[in-house]
């Protein structure tokens, strides 16, 4: 296995794949979001979303109990993170999802 491969990355593509290549209408929507600073601000608006709900706390509480039963000792940050990932995705609240797409769809908005 390659020391300097990415988990997180892919590999840098050739620059003949570089021109041939034709953004995603995500990767597009994403662009002017980063470009604009919107993007700063809904993550901003999410964290306090999240917070208001409870959804960090029950993830903090999952977090905990997943280290009482494995042992601080027997469990990596990234094994803890595989296993809070999927849990914390599917908990966020359907309001918070619907209000984040709400402020997304008015910022594509002409």
């Amino acid at each position: 296995v390659d020391g300097m491969a990415s988990v997180n990355r892919p590999p840098t593509p050739e620059a003949d794949d570089l021109e041939a290549h034709q953004p995603t209408l995500q990767e597009t929507i994403n662009a002017k979001l980063v470009q604009s600073g919107e993007k700063e601000r809904l993550r901003q608006l999410l964290r306090e979303r999240l917070v208001e709900c409870g959804w960090r706390a029950e993830l903090l509480a999952k977090c905990r109990t997943i280290l009482q039963e494995r042992g601080l000792a027997n469990i990596t940050v990234d094994e803890l993170s595989r296993s809070l990932t999927p849990i914390g995705r599917a908990s966020v609240p359907d309001t918070v999802k619907a209000e984040l797409l709400r402020e997304i769809r008015n910022f594509l908005q002409p």
